[in-house]
């Protein structure tokens, strides 16, 4: 039977030329590699379009500007937004949850309240409501999951009450790979009257996401882990809770008028996005959106899906390793974490790194999911569209190898 193969690898500058490293890039879930479309993009405006946006009348300064809000408009098409106006753009998936929880849920919870978030949680849906829980004096409550790494839906089920004020949950879990029902808690989070915020930066990347068929309040995702530059993020809200948003950072672009005493902001999304976006990072963000169409999100979501399941049943071949998270590829995202048994998880990724196979290792900011599965850090290795059969066997020869050396 013939192997599965990456998709569209050669567009990828990385593998490419007499100097390209003999690599297998397994840390797709921390960030992702670029092709040389979103390359060319950034080159292209760095080069032929560089300007401020928004206020120039000259010709470049209107190019720029049409540039940066037609990313804007592809990103809301992405995800099928109802309009552009409902896209920030923020610093990432961490500076968008932030922003949630400073600016709404700081006007809106008060001591009693309750915020519901899973123990899967990566620290950026995490910390934050942990620090609004106390200035606020709101409680912060846990929904766990059960032996297969999946939600207990029934205990969060029992925990949703008048009090539940914000429910913050990840479409998948960066750790275990869990694809959450985020429809299905929408609906039992909005029947309480709570507000629904989804962390999609493990699920944007790698599968079809409609946010008006989720019924998500806020969405967050990151555009280095989908194949775009770092620094760019986006933060998705419906206008009706973001009109009830007051800014929380402050100066230029972001206004309407200013006087002496007094200053009114502009419209939305706009009061968000205070001082000289980044320009740069949402063109080369719509340039990578604009990629994976072209690719189809299904296309990508299968691929990683059957090659997930190849890894599932290769990985427990190998004797003393334990693999966390769903058995079932269908339940979860191309992410898995494993430790190996005698073998550090930071020593397992070192030695493996000398046989030019890269994983993550550490607590993968998930600690509290890393204490409730008994373990201090995990080994981490995470798929993307570029990646095929062959790099999850090199893969499993370095885990054999690395044995061997640890004589585990």
């Amino acid at each position: 039977m013939a192997k599965l193969l990456p998709m569209h690898k050669n567009d990828f500058p990385m593998w490419q030329g007499p100097s390209a490293p003999d690599a297998v890039y397994l840390d797709s879930a921390a960030t992702s590699q670029k092709p040389q479309a979103v390359i060319d993009a950034l080159i292209h405006y760095y080069t032929k379009q560089n300007a401020n946006v928004h206020r120039g009348v000259y010709t470049l300064a209107e190019q720029a500007t049409e540039a940066y809000e037609g990313a804007r408009k592809t990103v809301a098409e992405f995800i099928n937004a109802p309009r552009p106006e409902n896209i920030i753009f923020t610093r990432g998936t961490t500076e968008s949850l932030n922003w949630v929880a400073q600016s709404f849920g700081g006007t809106h919870l008060q001591a009693g309240d309750e915020i519901i978030i899973t123990i899967m949680e990566h620290h950026s849906n995490l910390v934050p409501w942990q620090q609004l829980a106390l200035r606020t004096g709101a409680t912060l409550r846990y929904v766990d999951i059960d032996d297969n790494g999946v939600l207990d839906l029934d205990q969060f089920k029992a925990m949703l009450s008048a009090k539940t004020k914000i429910v913050a949950v990840t479409q998948v879990s960066n750790v275990l790979g869990t694809i959450n029902p985020i429809h299905q808690i929408g609906q039992l989070t909005h029947a309480v009257g709570a507000i629904l915020v989804v962390d999609g930066a493990q699920s944007t990347p790698h599968m079809p996401v409609d946010v008006q068929a989720l019924d998500a309040d806020f969405f967050a995702f990151s555009g280095h882990k989908m194949l775009g530059p770092t620094g760019i993020g986006v933060l998705y809200g419906k206008m009706s809770l973001l009109a009830e948003m007051e800014p929380i950072e402050f100066g230029g672009e972001m206004i309407s008028k200013v006087e002496k005493y007094h200053t009114t902001w502009a419209d939305i999304p706009w009061r968000f996005e205070g001082g000289t976006p980044n320009i740069a990072g949402a063109i080369g963000l719509a340039a990578a959106i604009k990629y994976l169409q072209g690719i189809g999100m299904a296309e990508i979501r299968a691929h990683e899906e059957a090659l997930t399941q190849y890894a599932l049943t290769q990985l427990k071949q190998v004797e003393g390793l334990t693999i966390y998270g769903p058995a079932d590829a269908q339940q979860r995202g191309g992410v898995i974490a494993f430790t190996l048994q005698g073998v550090h998880p930071h020593d397992l990724a070192t030695v493996l790194d000398t046989q030019q196979v890269a994983v993550r290792a550490g607590h993968h900011c998930a600690q509290p999911l890393m204490s409730r599965l008994g373990v201090v850090a995990t080994a981490r290795a995470s798929f993307y569209l570029y990646n095929g059969e062959k790099d999850v066997d090199r893969l499993v020869a370095a885990l054999n190898e690395t044995k061997e050396f640890f004589q585990v």
